[in-house]
């Protein structure tokens, strides 16, 4: 076939089939690649018979979840500091979602259900591990045994029960932590950023840009003249 390629066009090629392909001018394309295991695993905890789904040959689809996932998988490459490896659990799970529900449903989209929420005590569970875990990173498949739940209804469930995605929420989690420990403590910047589970002081200082609009330095000034006369770290 011959055809003019636009940005977000989406091709899905099935594992184990060949082809090639020749562009005849500079372009750039996202090549992104599952484990057929994954796919398994993941249609499992969808309820899914594994031997009912069969991807097809798809070429120029047009699917803006997919294109979202891989907008942010290119993001995560081009950044100056790590994501944390849980928002990279939530990326790979949610592309193998999308992929299931293309091969059940073709180009009609599946019905939309209201999940249920997490019950009091798997929310309360949850949020004290992450709380005391912290400074770890922190990964889908921990959370979920926790819970008792696979890792998909997990994400289903957290975000119906707090608003958020599990990835943002320890984000949200961290930033207060460490916005905290400066505004109450004289830990050195580096010690806090380790202790709040980021990869070292730049990422916090990021972090906490994009998410409060603050840098370390302007909450700490902030909070320098509330703050008690406390002794310098040994």
């Amino acid at each position: 076939m011959r055809r003019v390629q636009k940005a977000g066009d989406i091709d899905i090629v099935p594992a184990g089939m060949d082809g090639s392909w020749e562009d005849e001018a500079d372009c750039r394309i996202l090549r992104l690649s599952l484990r057929p295991s994954l796919i398994e695993k993941i249609a499992g905890e969808m309820g899914r018979n594994v031997s009912q789904i069969e991807l097809t040959p798809r070429f120029q689809l047009r699917d803006t979840r997919i294109e979202a996932i891989g907008w942010a998988i290119k993001a995560d490459l081009e950044a100056d500091t790590p994501s944390d490896p849980l928002y990279i659990d939530l990326l790979a799970n949610a592309l193998a979602v999308r992929l299931i529900e293309i091969a059940g449903y073709g180009s009609r989209e599946p019905e939309i259900r209201r999940e249920p929420k997490l019950s009091a005590r798997q929310l309360r569970l949850l949020t004290e591990f992450i709380e005391t875990h912290l400074d770890q990173s922190l990964h889908l498949a921990d959370l979920a045994t926790v819970a008792g739940l696979s890792v998909t209804r997990l994400k289903t469930l957290f975000r119906n029960s707090t608003g958020l995605p599990v990835h943002q929420y320890v984000i949200r989690r961290r930033v207060e932590y460490a916005r905290a420990l400066l505004a109450n403590t004289r830990m050195p910047a580096s010690e806090i950023a380790l202790a709040a589970g980021f990869a070292h002081q730049s990422h916090m200082v990021a972090t906490m840009r994009r998410v409060l609009g603050l840098t370390p330095g302007e909450i700490d000034r902030e909070a320098g003249e509330f703050r008690p006369n406390l002794p310098n770290p040994a």
